[in-house]
Parts: structure tokens; C-alpha cells; sequence
């Protein structure tokens, strides 16, 4: 069994991130597919995590992906 669980996400230039449950339901609200990143959300965070954990964690998770060297 998997120790995560995947999210779709964005992060906005204000910092801010949305968040959805796949790439097929993001297109449906009109989001670019170029735009999203797939997050691995711990498994004991997905399960018991706030909504408000889960966001800064992606926002955390996508900021030091943007930050890492190339």
C-alpha cells in the first residue's frame, strides 16, 4: 500500500494554492492541465490533516519545488 495519496494543485503568484482531487476534475472547473502539479500528500496527513495542513503543506511542497536548483 501506498504511504501517500496524490493531489492536483496550483499555486497562485500570491502564494495561495488550489487544490483538486485529479487533473480530470481541475479541467472540468477550467484549469489549465499545464498548470497543475502532483502533490504526494502523506497518507496520516490525507486521513487526519485539516484542510488548512493540507494546503500549507502543498504550498510548502511547491515553493521548495520551485527554489530547488536546476
Amino acid at each position: 500500500m501506498d504511504d501517500s495519496t496524490s493531489l492536483c494543485a496550483i499555486r497562485h503568484a500570491d502564494g495561495s494554492v488550489s487544490l483538486y482531487v485529479d487533473e480530470a476534475y481541475a479541467i472540468d472547473r477550467g484549469v489549465d492541465p499545464a498548470r497543475l502539479a502532483k502533490v504526494p500528500i502523506p497518507r496520516e496527513l490525507y486521513a487526519s490533516g485539516t484542510i488548512q495542513q493540507i494546503r500549507e503543506y502543498v504550498a510548502n511542497y511547491l515553493e521548495a519545488r520551485e527554489n530547488k536548483p536546476a
